[in-house]
């Protein structure tokens, strides 16, 4: 997402040498999104593994509906738009095929079922090989399965985000063999330890926008608190703050695969080394209290009411 939006300005050439260099390094999941530029991300992924695609498990999503200036204009999950959306993404990707198509985020204005009916069809035709979800609620995510099986359900989960924990979503999809792909695993790179302030972040960054609470100035000092709990474990370990909240999530269970965004080779580099960090259950237990279920201040997003639905 960042190589094309939100965060700033990016290189493209750097972005496409990054997702090259993660295959090398092994990493075979590639995420992206029709909204992602907006239509921009999805070309950028495609050129950069266009003589590589059997090395990559390519996921995108459709449903958060953009306009040609970029403005945000709703979910949309009827099944006309589930045809066109994967019709387009498959032409910007350039490939023949999805291996994980997601529902962005869950349309309210239509039953589940329905959506996920018109994937099913993706499926059956050969677009599309494996179905997910992204920030569904328990009952949502259990309609949706008896439709067609879910593979993967994608939410926010990290050190400051554990409500899949408390709302019903792990116990849902365990009971159901979904698995759970964590995006935003590093915060949206607060748990880094490298933005100490606000202006740390470019003007044109959407973590200063708004969008995101917990970056507004009052809930960004008090969330710092927590950050300095991740940097003093790392420290006493000898690794990157951001590699100890990783190896944190990937200690959660074997059935969560997190999804750190970057747009440059040295912290794609640090973040895949996150793999080889070990926790201790002295060390796990330290992390709980020092980040508990709740700890940080502010809502994920300005807007709660498109998440958990």
């Amino acid at each position: 997402m960042g190589m094309s939006e939100f965060y700033g300005s990016a290189d493209e050439d750097e972005a496409i040498a990054t997702i090259r260099r993660a295959l090398d390094l092994g990493i075979d999941f590639i995420d992206t999104a029709d909204m992602y530029g907006p239509w921009t991300n999805e070309k950028l992924v495609g050129r950069a593994i266009a003589d590589r695609r059997d090395e990559v498990v390519l996921a995108t999503k459709f449903g958060n509906v953009r306009g040609d200036n970029g403005e945000m204009l709703g979910v949309r999950g009827d099944p006309d738009y589930v045809r066109r959306a994967c019709d387009a993404s498959l032409e910007r990707l350039g490939v023949d095929h999805i291996d994980i198509y997601y529902q962005h985020r869950v349309d309210p204005e239509v039953p589940v079922e329905e959506t996920v009916g018109a994937m099913a069809e993706l499926v059956e035709q050969g677009k599309v090989r494996r179905l997910g979800l992204s920030e569904a609620a328990p009952e949502t995510i259990r309609s949706a399965h008896a439709t067609h099986p879910i593979t993967a359900l994608q939410t926010e989960y990290s050190l400051w985000s554990r409500d899949p924990e408390e709302n019903g979503v792990f116990d849902t999809i365990r009971e159901l063999g979904i698995g759970f792909v964590a995006y935003s695993p590093l915060g949206r790179g607060f748990l880094t330890g490298r933005i100490t302030k606000p202006e740390d972040l470019p003007e044109d960054d959407s973590r200063r926008s708004g969008y995101f609470p917990r970056f507004e100035r009052e809930n960004f000092q008090r969330n710092l608190d927590l950050v300095d709990h991740v940097k003093e474990i790392a420290a006493e370990k000898d690794v990157a703050p951001g590699q100890l909240a990783l190896a944190w999530v990937m200690a959660q269970g074997d059935d969560i695969v997190p999804i750190p965004g970057t747009k440059r080779r040295q912290y794609l580099e640090e973040n895949a080394a996150a793999a080889d960090v070990e926790l201790t259950p002295d060390e796990l237990e330290r992390i709980d209290e020092a980040a508990p279920v709740g700890v940080p201040v502010g809502e994920r997003y300005a807007d709660m009411s498109v998440v958990h639905v």
